[in-house]
């Protein structure tokens, strides 16, 4: 039963104590008079946690916490006390609550992190400056190619969408690449644990003579729309505007137009490239292969794996899951999923002690939070969708890289997956490409768990750069 109502989600953000948070309101930069650092054990990794104070008008104080290896950052704490013996402090949107101990003298604070019935230990150093979060790929201006902000329409689902194209300067007309963002409400760059995986790509393709289109998703950022109630299919139609606005573009060369789409962008790539005929190529940046409930069962027992978690844990998790998806996939009627669902979640709570059924974790309230996400139109698309008939109809171009050590989209099965429905679809111009040693993100990755995401300064391997780079224009030349 451990973690059912987290291990029901997509792309799991497996031990992250503030992945809730990341859509919640964050506040600007303040005039904090103290900073404070800390990290604490999340599996197989550590994860920074910061405490900036500061103070209100009427004196009182107040803080702000920053989670920078998830991207959290100016979270306001609803309460804080800061004295010369003890800090404390809660946030309780994640239902987190700290106590420590000053040490005397020493500007050190010796504590515990509880969370959802369970206790960390968390100490914090008092710092005068916050450690930098070092992104050496981020590229700065000025840049040695065209940078414009455009707008265009989807004129099927009625709004506009912004995003970022650059193109290479000269007079010439170049191949493009519209870079599609996975699963989630991301921006143009698709910025995730403050990285910025699609603004490296597209510097990366720009000084290389390829012209690269990036967009906010729709209730992102400059774009218009809305994001909740969508699906995969929904998210196409951006796509192929995206493939619509760059044929008005006198710099683009209308004949080697593509799309790269990265995990559920790796879904989308295909979906546009079977209805219509101005896509010339596709590359998917670990796309699935096989189906969606097929693909987060192989996810749960990797990601799982990657935290250290117990073999029978997996297992457990896995089983559960799985009896969950197959009520998901085969009950359309959602009052009557959810009925089913609630059977489930009784009879696990059942096997559990009576200190266990007090957990936050295991309270009705975090289940039906859960039922919430997997009943949405979003999650019942994605589990029951199967790329692989899709990918059988594409006769255009194929790149498919995938990170050998993904733990959210497992590289031999996604792969073999995408390169048997290719065969079987008798398209022959297609590239398959493992990459060792890269995570979901395509970056070189140590214990490759979700939550060293945000520790690793590599934002996206120059190997999978340059086979992008030299593919694209091997097929477009």
């Amino acid at each position: 039963m451990k973690n059912l109502f987290i291990r029901l989600c997509l792309f799991i953000l497996s031990s992250l104590f503030l992945s809730n948070v990341v859509l919640y309101g964050q506040q600007a930069e303040k005039n904090y008079t103290s900073l404070w650092e800390g990290s604490i054990k999340a599996g197989a990794v550590s994860m920074r946690i910061v405490v900036k104070v500061f103070k209100n008008e009427d004196g009182s104080i107040a803080a702000h916490l920053d989670s920078p290896d998830q991207g959290v950052k100016n979270v306001p704490l609803d309460k804080i006390t800061l004295s010369g013996d003890s800090l404390k402090f809660e946030l309780s949107i994640s239902k987190v609550k700290y106590a420590g101990a000053v040490v005397k003298d020493s500007g050190i604070v010796r504590g515990k992190w509880l969370q959802a019935g369970s206790s960390t230990q968390l100490d914090f150093k008092k710092v005068e400056k916050l450690t930098e979060v070092k992104r050496p790929q981020s590229p700065k201006p000025p840049f040695p190619y065209n940078e414009e902000e455009v707008s265009f329409d989807n004129s099927l689902a009625k709004f506009k969408l912004a995003g970022t194209l650059t193109y290479p300067k000269g007079n010439q007309k170049f191949p493009a690449v519209v870079l599609v963002t996975g699963s989630g409400q991301q921006n143009r760059d698709e910025e995730i644990f403050g990285h910025k995986p699609f603004l490296v790509i597209a510097d990366y393709l720009s000084r290389n003579g390829i012209a690269v289109l990036r967009c906010d998703d729709r209730g992102k950022g400059q774009s218009k729309g809305t994001f909740a109630g969508c699906t995969t299919a929904d998210f196409a139609t951006d796509a192929q505007a995206a493939v619509e606005y760059l044929k008005t573009r006198k710099e683009i060369d209308l004949k080697k137009i593509g799309i790269a789409g990265h995990s559920e962008g790796g879904e989308i790539a295909p979906m546009v490239a079977v209805s219509s005929n101005d896509v010339g190529f596709i590359i998917l940046l670990a796309g699935p292969g096989v189906r969606g409930d097929e693909l987060l069962l192989k996810q749960t027992e990797l990601v799982m794996k990657s935290g250290d978690s117990k073999k029978e844990d997996i297992e457990k998790a896995v089983s559960i899951n799985k009896k969950a998806y197959s009520i998901i996939v085969n009950e359309p009627d959602s009052a009557a999923a959810y009925k089913k669902l609630n059977l489930l979640y009784e009879e696990e709570i059942s096997k559990l002690n009576e200190n266990e059924k007090k957990k936050e974790e295991y309270s009705l309230q975090s289940f039906n939070a859960m039922v919430n996400t997997v009943l949405s139109p979003w999650f019942r698309f994605f589990l029951k969708y199967d790329p692989r008939p899709t990918l059988e109809s594409v006769t255009v171009p194929v790149l498919a890289l995938n990170g050998g050590s993904d733990v959210q989209v497992s590289p031999k099965e996604n792969l073999s997956g995408i390169e048997n429905a290719l065969k079987n679809g008798g398209n022959k111009k297609f590239k398959i490409v493992e990459l060792p040693g890269l995570n979901h993100l395509f970056q070189h990755c140590k214990t490759c768990a979700v939550a060293e995401y945000g520790q690793l300064e590599e934002t996206f391997s120059e190997d999978a750069l340059k086979i992008m780079k030299d593919w694209i224009l091997e097929v477009t030349k």
